[in-house]
């Protein structure tokens, strides 16, 4: 056993050594810090709804400036909002998707924004495999409407990415986006949303493949439509049920939930039509908080799933707990 008085002699020549020599004696490599990993884990979250299983897809998130884009209100007072919640600009905005499994079918709704948005986005193939889903099992893709980051994730690359889907989309929605008289009057600004609507759909037309429908429809056992238009001409909720249980898709009823729950009048640039939008928020928030079912909603934090409770002239979004079981 060594005794103190070697170990005292043993540390005291090393500090000589050191001295004469000039050595600098390193950590040992097993105390190193570790590398800085800056990615998050794959984006998908479960829960059940009666019988189905629902599972969130994450596409990514998309820097958002809102005091530029939101309308129906004053820049500073966003911001004001915006740090209240605690949140920088830009803030960064999930994209999320909606897959639910009812047993017998595999029933995506929207599919992210493909290569259109940026590197921080189109991962929804990779989080849908990494769920334990392949592209090629989907069955149908509702689309909410046909805007870049809810249609995009349809074709990438020339490729079609649910090639035995049929994909669903209100008439109005069809037949505004993919118009080329349509595209020929919109603004300059505006042309590159109705080039990117054919880029993600034209191989599905051409194979027979999209389908329409008008309002509210019952799309399969469980799912319906729900028109909402005002954001976009065919803009649409989905309607999900299973036991007595209800979650309704929300699309782009809203996009900043720390300005636009407190004060839903508050609309956005992307808006075609912004009155039409407002009233359908109003409407979709009271509906909500007096039923009490569940939202999915596209642009509130992942897994953008919740409760919506009036407070005041305003609402309060309250997010689901989560929970490692479903």
């Amino acid at each position: 056993m060594m005794t103190l008085r070697t170990f005292l002699l043993r540390a005291t020549l090393a500090v000589s050594l050191s001295a004469a020599t000039g050595a600098v004696f390193a950590p040992s490599a097993t105390h190193a810090a570790a590398p800085q990993v800056r990615t998050q884990a794959p984006g998908f979250y479960r829960m059940m709804l009666g019988d189905f299983e629902v599972t969130v897809i994450s596409d990514g998130t998309l820097p958002l400036e809102p005091d530029k884009v939101l309308t129906n209100t004053r820049p500073e007072h966003v911001k004001k909002l915006l740090a209240d919640a605690h949140l920088n600009l830009p803030v960064e905005t999930s994209v999320n998707a909606f897959l639910i499994n009812t047993g017998s079918k595999l029933v995506l709704v929207d599919t992210g924004t493909g290569e259109f948005l940026g590197p921080s986005l189109n991962k929804l193939v990779p989080n849908l495999r990494a769920a334990g889903y392949e592209p090629e099992q989907i069955d149908a893709v509702l689309l909410t409407h046909i805007h870049t980051d809810h249609s995009g994730g349809l074709t990438v690359g020339g490729k079609q990415i649910f090639p035995k889907a049929l994909v669903y989309a209100d008439k109005r929605e069809v037949d505004f986006w993919l118009n080329a008289d349509n595209m020929e009057k919109a603004p300059a600004d505006k042309k590159p949303r109705f080039q990117e609507a054919r880029i993600a759909l034209d191989s599905y037309v051409a194979a027979g493949r999209l389908k329409t429908f008008e309002g509210d429809t019952e799309l399969f056992p469980g799912i319906r439509s729900i028109a909402s238009p005002g954001h976009t001409p065919g803009h649409s909720f989905y309607s999900v049920e299973s036991k007595g249980q209800k979650l309704v898709l929300w699309g782009d009823v809203m996009h900043v939930a720390a300005v636009q729950f407190p004060e839903p009048s508050v609309t956005i640039q992307y808006d075609v039509d912004s009155k039409a939008a407002a009233a359908q928020r109003a409407k979709a928030y009271a509906d909500a908080a007096k039923q009490g079912y569940w939202v999915g909603v596209a642009h509130v934090s992942f897994p953008g799933l919740g409760h919506v409770r009036a407070n005041g002239k305003g609402y309060t979004w309250v997010p689901a707990n989560y929970s490692i079981s479903q």
